[in-house]
């Protein structure tokens, strides 16, 4: 057997091998229009593994069966990868791939936070339950991580979302497991039908008598109308914003008080 330590005559074209060898795969990769060695596709992930999700295990009005999802646990799991290794990428990614990349995010890791710690009688539980030190509240838990790095529920919502995007809408999109959250849409957002599905979840939730009620005088709304009121009113007042959905047309001079909020688990 040969020492290849001492005979450089042998080991000089197996050490001029490596080189050649990555030529030869940087030419195929440019070729074939794939990404070259050593990174990462920067396309948009595929969302139908978890419309798929979406569609068996939660109902038209957002009811959730997360004893579905707890079965379909490895499904979920193989869609938080897919999102977890292709963060958006700013410069290739439309806004409308991004917005709805971090919507969906923000939805399956709320329902897998649920799932790992099921049953639980609501998301507001689970921070005193997991006991996590120096973490106010379970939305601040850093429980997954996109592009390598590790994230929250919190980072995606305020630092991202809210941040990042001029969309109010958002409010009515991304679901924090709760009664009087926003329903979970049952299907997921997509890039191509995302101003659409913006639309419906705005006037489904201004519209829902369970957490608005709205008469032309007086409307007693969410407490979201509350937390946000700057994201409602950027371009106009609270009431501008509203009557752009509400199918009952707000005096300006209407009485404004916010609904008690229901923190119960939305199943």
């Amino acid at each position: 057997m040969f020492d290849f330590d001492y005979h450089p005559i042998i080991t000089q074209p197996i050490k001029l091998m490596k080189p050649i060898i990555l030529i030869f795969a940087v030419f195929f990769a440019v070729a074939c229009g794939g990404p070259l060695p050593g990174m990462a596709d920067n396309t948009a992930p595929d969302h139908s593994g978890w419309n798929a999700l979406l569609q068996k295990n939660v109902s038209p009005d957002g009811r959730v069966n997360y004893k579905g999802f707890v079965a379909d646990k490895a499904a979920l799991e193989n869609y938080l990868k897919l999102l977890s290794e292709n963060a958006p990428d700013r410069n290739s990614w439309s806004e409308e791939e991004q917005l709805a990349y971090w919507i969906n995010a923000y939805n399956a890791f709320t329902v897998k936070l649920i799932v790992d710690n099921y049953p639980t009688e609501s998301i507001r539980d689970l921070g005193p339950k997991l006991k996590i030190p120096l973490v106010k509240d379970v939305w601040h838990y850093k429980f997954f991580k996109i592009g390598g790095q590790e994230s929250s529920l919190d980072e995606i919502e305020h630092s991202i979302l809210r941040k990042e995007f001029e969309e109010p809408r958002i409010h009515f999109a991304i679901n924090c497991a709760s009664v009087s959250c926003p329903p979970l849409l049952n299907e997921a957002f997509l890039p191509e039908t995302l101003e659409s599905q913006l639309d419906k979840v705005a006037k489904d939730f201004i519209n829902d008598s369970s957490r608005n009620r709205i008469t032309s005088n007086d409307i007693e709304i969410s407490a979201i109308f509350s937390w946000f009121k700057g994201d409602f009113t950027k371009n106009g007042t609270l009431i501008d914003f509203l009557n752009q959905y509400s199918m009952t047309k707000i005096s300006q001079k209407a009485k404004v008080s916010h609904m008690k909020y229901d923190w119960n688990l939305n199943e």
